[in-house]
């Protein structure tokens, strides 16, 4: 059988045995992601195994890059990656993505061993809740004017029904304006005579 056939018929039977297995995805025809651990947990992580052209002839790509593994330092995702490809060095030749996807089943809990128990906290966080904390305080400080209901009265008698001011109502009466100031004083310029 050639590499592609091989690939379809273990394409068959993943997808066989893990149907409905909410844990299990297949992210493209040649990768599939397992999710260990339980969904939100901070232990939980995603493998990821792609298969490339001569598989099963040779080991598939391991990846651990997947967002959902941010959480995890780099020593984890190494450890994990390390162990699942020296297990596959001895499926060579055969169909093996099932056993890897199970053998970190069987060795979940060594790998996940030296994770904290509690979440490190991410300078990213730090800021986002600093920001937040800002947001609050500009929202604690905007407060409305509180007004009695004579002068709330008041501002509804100068607008109309749709609360816009009515037309005019800042403009200046011009003959008011000018019996204010009074009138202009000119100044006669004796008119040149000519002779």
């Amino acid at each position: 059988m050639s590499e592609l056939e091989l690939q379809e018929d273990e394409k068959e039977v993943l997808l066989s045995i893990y149907d409905g297995d909410p844990a299990f995805n297949q992210h493209s025809p040649v990768t599939y992601q397992y999710k260990y651990g339980e969904d939100g947990q901070y232990k939980s992580f995603l493998l990821e195994i792609s298969w490339g052209k001569n598989y099963p002839m040779e080991k598939p790509a391991v990846s651990m890059n997947a967002f959902y593994n941010k959480h995890l330092n780099e020593d984890i995702k190494q450890r994990v990656s390390a162990c699942v490809l020296k297990e596959a060095e001895q499926y060579i030749g055969e169909a093996m993505t099932y056993t890897l996807f199970e053998y970190v089943k069987e060795k979940y809990s060594e790998l996940i061993a030296d994770l904290p128990d509690e979440v490190v906290q991410h300078s990213t966080d730090s800021i986002v809740q600093d920001t937040n904390l800002e947001d609050m305080s500009l929202k604690k400080s905007i407060k409305k004017e509180q007004l009695s209901k004579a002068q709330k009265r008041k501002q509804w008698d100068r607008v109309d029904a749709k609360g816009d001011r009515p037309r005019g109502w800042d403009w200046i009466d011009v003959v008011k304006h000018l019996s204010q100031t009074g009138p202009k004083e000119t100044t006669s310029q004796p008119s040149a005579t000519s002779s």
